[in-house]
Formats: C-alpha cells, sequence, structure tokens
C-alpha cells in the first residue's frame, strides 16, 4: 500500500529483476530444460512466460503457491501479459464448499505485502471452533497489478518494445485485468461465482470501481484505508506508451527520487505507525509466524520491506510505467455488469460509485494514518449509508495505533474482524461498546467500531479534509 493519498501518487510503478532464486541452504533448486520447480523462499522469485516456473512454500501445513496467468489485454492488439498471482490455501481442509478471497495490493508492492495477512486468515480460520466457516475452504489469492511486482511485459525496454507499445498503465487496464483474473481463474473454483475482494489503498480504489461496474462478481468488499484518488491525470498525454520525451524525463526523474533509499524509509516511516512492522525485525514472509495470543513466537530475522520495494525497481520497465502512471486517467463510467468499452472523458468518481454499491462493505481502517485519515472513513461511511437507503449494510471499524497499511501492519486484528464479517455481515463481533484489545509483535491494536452517528458529526476542518483527500 506504498500510494500517497494525499496528492494521489504514491510510491508506483516497480518492477523486478531478472529471475533470481536466493535458497536456504538446505534445500535444492531443480533445473531442466528451463523449467525450474522447488519449495522455496518466496522473496525475489519472478514467474514469467520465458522461465516457467512453480513455487509453494508451506507452514504448518498451510500452503502458499506462486502462479503465472496470462492476460490478454483487448485494447492493446490483443497482446497477452504474464501475470503473477499466489494462491494461499489449507491443505488439510478438503471442503467442497471453497470461499475465494482477493487481497488487491496498493502502489509500489506485489503480493508479498499480503503474506502476512493470507497467514493469519487461514490460521485463525483453522483455530476457530464454533464459525460456520469451518465446514468450508478458505483460499486467498494475491495478485501483482501488471507494472506492479512481478507482473510485465515481456522484454520491457523503457516503453519501447513492440509488448510495450500502445500500453497505458491505466485504472481501466488495472481493472480489466482484476475483472479477468475473477472470471477465469476464480469464479470456477467458487463455490457461489463470487469473490470477497478486500483492498489497501489504491487496491480499495479499485475494488470500488470493480465492484460498481461487476457486483455479480462480488460477495462482499472490504476496503483498508482505501485511497479514493487515482494518480494525477496529468495533461497533454494519454499515458500510452512510448511516453513523449518531456513526461518521459519526468517521470524518469521522480522515479529515480522515490525509489531512493533514504526516501522510501521515510515514507515507511510515515505509513507506519511501528518501525519494527516493516524495518524486517519479524519476517513478513507467509513461513513467518506468531501467535494470536498473549505469547508471541518469532520465526527468523525478515528481510525489511524497504530493501523488497526497492528491489522491485531495477528492471527496464519500471520508469516508463512510473511516466504512464501519473499521465493516466482514472476509472472510466461504465457500470452494472455492462460491457461496453469504457469511455476516457468520462471518469467515474469514487463516492459516486461507492453510493451505488449493491454488495454489504466493511470499513476497516488504520486510525493513524496520516493521508486516509478518520476523516475520510467517516467521509466513506456516510456515503454509503445515504447512497444505498439500508439496502445493504455498511460497517465501519477503526483499528488504533495503525498506519495506512493494516494488511502489513495488523494482519491478526484485520483477520479477527474479517473473518466473522465474511462469515455474516450482521454478526461482526461485539465491538460497539467494548473494543477489543490484539496483540501485534511490536504493539497492541483496540479494535473499535464506529456507528453511523458518530462519522456523521464530522468538524468543519475533517470536512475539509476529507474532501482534499478526494
Amino acid at each position: 500500500s506504498i500510494g500517497g493519498a494525499g496528492n494521489g501518487v504514491g510510491v508506483a510503478a516497480f518492477q523486478m529483476n531478472r529471475p533470481v532464486v536466493r535458497l536456504p541452504p538446505q534445500r535444492q533448486l531443480l533445473r531442466s530444460g528451463g523449467v525450474a520447480t522447488s519449495m522455496v523462499s518466496l522473496s525475489g522469485l519472478r514467474l514469467s512466460c520465458q522461465l516457467q516456473m512453480s513455487a509453494s512454500s508451506s507452514s504448518s501445513n498451510l500452503k502458499l503457491e506462486q502462479k503465472t496467468w496470462m492476460f490478454q489485454y483487448q485494447n492493446n492488439r490483443n497482446i497477452q501479459y504474464p501475470i503473477a498471482y499466489e494462491v494461499a490455501s489449507n491443505p488439510d481442509n478438503t471442503n467442497k464448499d471453497v470461499v475465494p478471497i482477493l487481497l488487491l495490493n496498493g502502489f509500489g508492492v506485489g503480493s508479498f505485502h499480503q503474506h502476512r495477512l493470507m497467514r493469519q486468515l487461514l490460521e485463525q480460520q483453522r483455530q476457530s471452533q464454533q464459525s460456520t466457516l469451518n465446514d468450508k475452504q478458505l483460499v486467498v489469492y494475491g495478485i501483482d497489478y501488471l507494472g506492479q511486482g512481478k507482473s510485465w511485459p515481456t522484454n520491457c525496454n523503457d516503453g519501447q518494445s513492440d509488448d510495450e507499445r500502445n500500453l497505458g498503465y491505466s485504472a481501466d487496464m488495472w481493472l480489466d485485468q482484476l475483472t479477468q483474473f475473477i472470471q477465469e481463474v476464480i469464479v470456477p473454483t467458487s463455490s457461489t461465482g463470487k469473490v470477497h475482494i478486500c483492498g489497501n489503498s489504491v487496491g480499495g480504489y479499485l475494488a470500488t470501481i470493480l465492484t460498481f461496474r461487476h457486483p455479480s462478481l462480488v460477495s462482499s468488499l472490504c476496503l483498508l484505508n482505501a485511497t479514493p484518488v487515482w494518480g494525477l491525470n496529468l495533461p497533454f498525454w494519454d499515458g500510452k506508451l512510448p511516453a513523449p520525451p518531456v513526461p518521459k524525463a519526468i517521470g524518469r526523474a521522480l522515479f529515480d527520487t522515490i525509489r531512493d533509499e533514504n526516501v522510501v524509509d521515510q515514507y515507511l516511516d510515515v505509513a507506519y505507525v511501528h518501525r519494527e512492522a516493516f524495518d524486517g525485525s519479524f519476517d513478513d514472509s507467509f513461513d513467518g509466524s506468531w501467535g494470536s495470543g498473549d505469547d508471541v513466537v518469532v520465526v527468523g530475522k525478515g528481510v525489511d520491506l524497504g530493501s523488497k520495494i526497492i528491489g522491485c525497481t531495477e528492471g527496464n520497465g519500471g520508469h516508463a510505467a512510473f511516466a504512464s502512471i501519473l499521465w493516466s486517467p482514472p476509472a472510466s463510467q461504465v457500470g452494472g455488469d455492462d460491457e461496453q468499452c469504457p469511455s476516457p472523458s468520462s471518469p467515474m468518481g469514487f463516492y459516486d460509485a461507492l453510493e451505488q454499491l449493491p454488495v454489504d462493505v466493511l470499513l476497516l481502517f488504520g486510525s493513524d494514518d496520516q493521508w486516509c485519515t478518520p476523516a475520510v472513513a467517516k467521509r466513506m461511511h456516510t456515503t454509503l449509508a445515504r447512497g444505498r437507503n439500508g439496502s445493504a449494510q455498511q460497517r465501519y471499524v477503526a483499528l488504533d495505533n495503525v498506519g495506512h497499511c493494516p494488511n502489513h501492519e495488523a494482519s491478526t486484528a484485520v483477520a479477527k474482524v474479517l473473518l466473522p464479517w465474511i462469515e455474516d455481515s450482521l454478526v461482526l463481533p461485539d465491538i460497539i461498546n467494548k473494543p477489543i484489545v490484539v496483540h501485534e509483535p511490536w504493539g497492541n491494536v483496540s479494535i473499535r467500531e464506529v456507528s453511523l452517528e458518530e462519522s456523521e458529526k464530522l468538524s468543519v476542518v475533517d470536512r475539509i479534509v476529507s474532501q482534499m483527500v478526494g
């Protein structure tokens, strides 16, 4: 969720290096004819159509698989792009009633930013004794947007390659990717033909517009400190590569600035309340674990998040992708499962889409976010209640002592609320009158529900702030 909501840009468009696999000493990688399979550590692993690689990581019988899906972008000469995605599950759970959850990232990170939450969702489901979800198989998906993490056009060349030509890294392109992914990968395995979507930062923006366009695909929606804005939508270029000289030069200079080690570290210091949550003090891989009770068990020392982000910026497509994102327009106005091509001339406002969503929506916000402040969450809360007139549920749960990335900084707390929400949106834990305190390795998180009456009492300053951020 490396996105600055204040200006709608954030740290964006990172690219992985060429395939580099670092293995623990006790494990081996087997290569044969360009095909590699292994039980390996997940960091630094890239999947592409050139190197067919499958990987899985398991911990306490929980399993994480890395896979590749080919995205055919209709608006760019029907070229197929390799998209990296991950699937987390409990192999011991053989129930045929599958409940899928799709976790959507913010700018600048890949699905590695979701590993803590993936594990907590599966672990807490397994530990629960009374949940009706025990009779179902929970499957958690993570995906890297094209031009982020490990999902990139083949043979990137600073926007000049055949696969990059006429490609715009826009909201509509990412929404097209996500819609196809749900339809082709998730829906065929889902017992209901739908998916629960949970989006952080710009992932919340995308999840909202996607749900507005295709409500028949979505069981429920959870917004984790969602940013209600998209990029800068700068003039004089539509964001389709290759970039003109001026946007190319500006994009290159800004990209090199934001991927500086000190800049990334300063950004994370603002985005998080606790340094220990991102500086490598605690492992954030799928294998890394800690207890959800009072006793904390840390397995190994993790890789700091800043290094993972910087490591994603050294390929040949990052500069061009970043410039494209800065200039590309917000999502187009098309909805209601309408299959017509979106029109760039009619942008879809975030709040306009939000107030028309026909599904249940959970707002789960870190209260110490300096960009998407509680005032922003309250505006979303009142927008949902005002626009839908009781046709669907909306709940706002605040996570005190948490910043912009609850999925990574408070995964235990998020899972504790998200699981009962998925089970039944009307039967959340009794937290509206008595806050629940959940222990994370770096500090306690207080969970409390915010009533609609409280959300409606916005001060003048809060109203101004919420209007400034979207």
